[in-house]
């Protein structure tokens, strides 16, 4: 079965509302117009609005037959800190706020399968549509579970989906297990002692010890972990000192490590505070050690991953949908669904756009039509 007609019968509608949502981006938390806005095209639709969730979290449902079964789908709402540089005339109208990863198309995308599945209830059972705020570094998908999203809520599997730059336009990449690493943060801050910088021997230099600190830090990976498991440790934030001739009496780092399994996680965990202790001892200065734990391993289930390898393979045709694709060391709170659900989350090719998080990027209108049969086609399967 190729692309659902009706749905890119209803193409230009599609795009219009992909363009508006573009228009309006939100931080974590924030969207309240992206929420009124899918709230409102959802009105028009035959199903039920639920209340909301995690503030700006919207949630429908349509039931049809007698089954007690249950999915949800899910796309994510929320924009980042970024001012947009491209020249449309659907730009951001946010300053320094802008949809650089495609929530506005993973929103989109969704609204037109609740859209299909409400006027051709062709399946048995709930389907769930969950618009979730707060994907970016916040865990919006954790406030949720939190919430008591599955306490409300019988959803017997779960399935996400996210467009990927680089991958061709239309394309699937799906698999089982590891898809996307677990996203962790760390801070350290240095306190040695000051002075003048024309008498450096009167001081305990902290940038100094800063530089050492980083280059120690990369070890982690090449020397204290099994080169069979995957880890990275990058240092992202480095401050210290305002003037020409002042040697400060602090100076600060800061980073984020990505990880797959627990074990690999805690061993990074104990040599970044190790190593920051003991390097700067041997120096004579004291630091302290931030580290924080945000978003766990996205693991995909065998069985749903395979229900939607053959949702895709209906849509596509399997010779579109790519099974080794290599998990990314990108991060997902998609994955608090996972560990509270069985499901699975899949990328679809955006084409050769700009990366994700990239002030040039932009959404390919192209892949709507695709997304949103995809969803359709999952229902269908699964709730036959």
């Amino acid at each position: 079965m190729p692309i659902i007609k009706e749905i890119e019968d209803k193409k230009e509608t599609i795009i219009k509302w992909r363009r508006d949502l573009h228009g309006i981006p939100e931080l974590a938390f924030e969207e309240h117009k992206t929420a009124d806005y899918i709230e409102n095209i959802l009105k028009g639709f035959n199903l039920t609005l639920h209340p909301r969730m995690a503030g700006t979290g919207i949630i429908a449902s349509i039931t049809a037959g007698n089954s007690q079964r249950s999915i949800a789908l899910r796309a994510d709402i929320d924009a980042l800190p970024i001012k947009e540089k491209n020249q449309t005339n659907y730009c951001s109208q946010h300053n320094n706020t802008m949809h650089a990863c495609g929530h506005d198309g993973h929103t989109t995308m969704l609204l037109a399968a609740a859209q299909y599945l409400s006027k051709h209830q062709d399946f048995d059972g709930t389907v769930y549509f969950i618009f979730q705020p707060a994907e970016e570094n916040d865990g919006g998908a954790r406030v949720l579970v939190e919430q008591g999203l599955f306490e409300q809520y019988s959803i017997d599997a779960i399935y996400g989906m996210h467009n990927w730059p680089g991958l061709e336009a239309g394309k699937f990449a799906i698999r089982s297990g590891e898809i996307m690493a677990a996203y962790d943060i760390f801070d350290i801050e240095i306190t040695g002692k000051g002075g003048h910088a024309a008498k450096p021997h009167l001081t305990i230099d902290p940038i100094i010890i800063c530089s050492q600190l980083i280059t120690a830090l990369q070890h982690i990976c090449s020397r204290h972990t099994n080169p069979l498991d995957t880890a990275v440790v990058s240092i992202t934030k480095v401050r210290a000192g305002e003037g020409y001739n002042v040697i400060p009496q602090t100076a600060s780092l800061a980073g984020t490590v990505r990880t797959f399994k627990k074990e690999v996680q805690e061993n990074i965990i104990a040599q970044i505070n190790q190593i920051a202790k003991s390097t700067c001892e041997a120096y004579g200065a004291s630091c302290k050690v931030n580290y924080q734990i945000r978003y766990p391993a996205t693991i995909n289930d065998e069985q749903e991953s395979q229900f939607a390898f053959n949702a895709a393979k209906a849509i596509v045709g399997e010779e579109n949908i790519i099974s080794d694709n290599p998990p990314s060391m990108g991060s997902e709170d998609f994955s608090f669904l996972l560990n509270h659900c069985q499901g699975s989350y899949v990328h679809l090719g955006n084409g050769d756009s700009a990366g994700l998080h990239n002030d040039h990027y932009d959404f390919n209108d192209d892949i709507l039509v695709t997304g949103a049969s995809y969803w359709v086609k999952l229902v269908q399967q699964q709730l036959t």
